[in-house]
């Protein structure tokens, strides 16, 4: 497992002990709540790049960066081809 780059390594390992010693359903509070931040995150970048976009059009484009290009484009055919 990779250490993030601004974490200490005593600092890492206290902070693998505590997600151990969560029970699962904790483990998956966690989980979910990164998702969340990490779609924001995606969605913000992209609408600073792409101000013009709708919400529909910042949505897509947003499914087109987590999903990527071949499989967006099996799962929505009809859809624009949306920079993220």
């Amino acid at each position: 497992m990779m250490r993030p780059r601004d974490t200490t390594e005593q600092a890492d390992a206290v902070q693998i002990e505590i997600y151990r010693r969560m029970a699962p359903a904790g483990r998956l509070r966690i989980g979910l709540e990164l998702t969340e931040l990490s779609q924001k995150l995606l969605t913000t970048g992209i609408h600073r790049r792409h101000p013009e976009y709708t919400a529909d059009e910042l949505r897509l484009a947003a499914i087109r960066a987590w999903l990527g290009p071949e499989l967006f484009r099996r799962a929505y055919p009809t859809s624009p081809e949306l920079e993220p």
